[in-house]
């Protein structure tokens, strides 16, 4: 975008008149000043404009003024006057903040289309696989499965990238100890209904897990359920498309729902909250299926498993019981299991998670990885094994095979690992 801008402003006292003169010297055209973000939406539905430069405060920014601005393609720059002011512009998904005090040139380049992000020399490689990690109702552990695949994944010298799309409820950010003022997702999708999502606004908005055994960016999720509108099906594909050039792997922790609704939904043009899952799934090359390793939770697995056949478009579906344990199954654990899923869902060789509290709650009181907290966790093991036997291609696997093979032994006390993907019998 070069020439003269034209820009709608909605600023308070602290910053506006400055602002405006300054934007008048520069030679833009100011379309209109309103004071407030009823005022806003009602003058972007009545006309085109180049961008909008805004008070990050409740009165000036609210998510319906983002929404409309997404609706007309119209980039938004927040000027905030303290730090305050910044954490609620981050919590609205909105990374374009400046500073009140600083200069008209600053949020200039902003609205032209970002600051540019250094990626180093362009590679020639081919797109990423998107690895989308789905269980039922009732939590049967998919973003403690998701967060282990990305970490796993960047142990064996891989670049991924995990989105927490879960539209009930992001738990990524939180499980990793990081602030979940800024759903990065939401702001990736943001970008890509308006066609200015690329991969240096990828490594702009993304968050970055770093430790010394692994590191993988995350596009963190919404912390509250409510705006799930801004993560439709078109924009959710769009951003993991992107995500496809910018990294190997793509881990994707959806939510549980796949309810399409169709059928009771008046408008058929409205947003559909299980859409993001349902995109996820379809975008996928391997679908990681949860389920919990006891009767609540088989029998809801396998329910919901018949369904999950029906939106995949991919036959490289991988099973994984989680929290695996006799105190609820009976003795010989993993042959119950395997007989149940044997004899009511057809399927054969899932992974089997052992339950390991110990491990598990290290990790989350801790904000790390498994794999950093309790490396000798026998869910570090399995996981680790599906890595390598499920997940990366055979040419691959090399040094990875004696790297899991080291973790199973840590982990032997689970018992044996069965590992394969889960197919269809018959």
């Amino acid at each position: 975008m070069t020439g003269v801008l034209s820009v709608i402003t909605c600023l308070d006292d602290t910053a506006g008149e400055r602002l405006i003169h300054e934007i008048g010297s520069a030679d833009h055209d100011i379309v209109a000043r309103v004071g407030s973000a009823h005022d806003l939406i009602d003058v972007l539905r009545g006309c085109a404009v180049d961008g909008v430069v805004v008070s990050a405060t409740r009165r000036h920014l609210t998510l319906e003024v983002l929404a409309e601005a997404d609706e007309a393609g119209v980039r938004i720059v927040a000027v905030a006057g303290d730090d305050a002011e910044r954490r609620y512009a981050l919590s609205l998904g909105l990374f374009e903040v400046v500073d009140a005090r600083g200069p008209w040139s600053d949020i200039e380049v902003l609205l032209r289309g970002g600051i540019a992000v250094s990626l180093g020399a362009p590679a020639q490689r081919g797109a990423g696989t998107v690895i989308a990690v789905w269980g039922p109702a009732g939590a049967p552990g998919r973003t403690t499965v998701a967060i282990q695949l990305a970490s796993e994944l960047a142990f064996r010298g891989r670049t991924v990238a995990l989105v927490d799309a879960d539209t009930y409820g992001g738990a990524v950010a939180p499980s990793l100890g990081m602030l979940d003022e800024s759903p990065s997702f939401a702001a990736a999708c943001r970008l890509a209904s308006r066609d200015s999502l690329t991969l240096a606004e990828l490594e702009r908005i993304a968050s970055r897990y770093t430790s010394p055994r692994s590191e993988f960016w995350i596009l963190s999720g919404i912390g509250r359920a409510s705006r799930w509108p801004e993560l439709g099906a078109d924009r959710v594909t769009s951003v993991l498309s992107t995500c496809r050039q910018w990294v190997d792997y793509v881990v994707v922790d959806t939510g549980f729902n796949l309810e399409t609704d169709e059928e009771i939904a008046s408008d058929m043009f409205a947003p559909r909250r299980n859409a993001a899952t349902l995109a996820a799934l379809r975008q996928a090359d391997h679908v990681v299926a949860v389920g919990a390793a006891d009767p609540i939770g088989l029998s809801r697995f396998l329910r919901a498993h018949v369904d999950l056949l029906e939106q995949v478009e991919t036959a490289q579906i991988s099973v994984v019981i989680n929290r695996l344990r006799a105190s609820s199954v009976g003795s010989n654990a993993q042959h119950q299991v395997q007989q149940t899923l044997r004899r009511f869902g057809g399927l054969d060789d899932a992974v089997f998670v052992p339950l390991d509290v110990p491990g598990v709650d290290a990790a989350v009181l801790s904000g790390k990885t498994i794999h950093d907290a309790a490396p000798r966790s026998p869910v570090r093991a399995a996981i680790a094994h599906l890595v390598d036997i499920d997940i990366l291609p055979p040419s691959s696997r090399g040094t990875s095979r004696k790297e899991v093979r080291r973790a199973a032994r840590q982990g032997q006390k689970a018992g044996p690992l069965q590992t394969l993907r889960a197919r269809r019998l018959g």
